[in-house]
């Protein structure tokens, strides 16, 4: 992992830097997660808020009640929609930064990035369930 950790939303309007080391990845099952992703979960990085810079862009902030009962703000780009991250929380100390927003995932997996594992879980279903790859194509 080498430091500044970079990302961005998809159309590259929204860039950030973290400069250390996140305190935890971390992969979330509440149900906005799951509508975002269309998937069981998503994974985030958490990161102190001294660490975390917005280097470009000016995100659009989307409140919504979350499953806890908490209001959330979310960090998102006007244009390609992509959820970067939130405000700050635990006292303003902690941010949650959306891992998939990484310019390189390579580090979140031991063998390459993160999501070829889940790629690899895929074939690996379809193989046993020729109607989950046949409704693909």
């Amino acid at each position: 992992m080498k430091f500044p950790l970079t990302g961005g939303c998809q159309c590259g309007k929204l860039r950030y830097e973290i400069m250390e080391a996140p305190r935890l990845v971390c992969s979330c099952h509440c149900t906005d997660c799951q509508k975002m992703t269309s998937s069981a979960f998503s994974m985030a990085l958490v990161v102190t808020e001294d660490a975390f810079h917005l280097t470009a862009g000016e995100p659009h902030l989307v409140q919504r009640l979350a499953d806890s009962g908490r209001m959330t703000t979310r960090w998102v780009c006007s244009d390609c929609g992509t959820w970067l991250t939130g405000t700050p929380r635990m006292g303003g100390v902690l941010r949650l930064v959306r891992a998939g927003t990484l310019d390189d995932t390579s580090w979140l997996a031991g063998d390459g990035p993160f999501l070829d594992a889940q790629q690899a879980a895929l074939g690996h279903a379809t193989r046993r369930r020729p109607e989950i790859r046949d409704a693909a194509r």
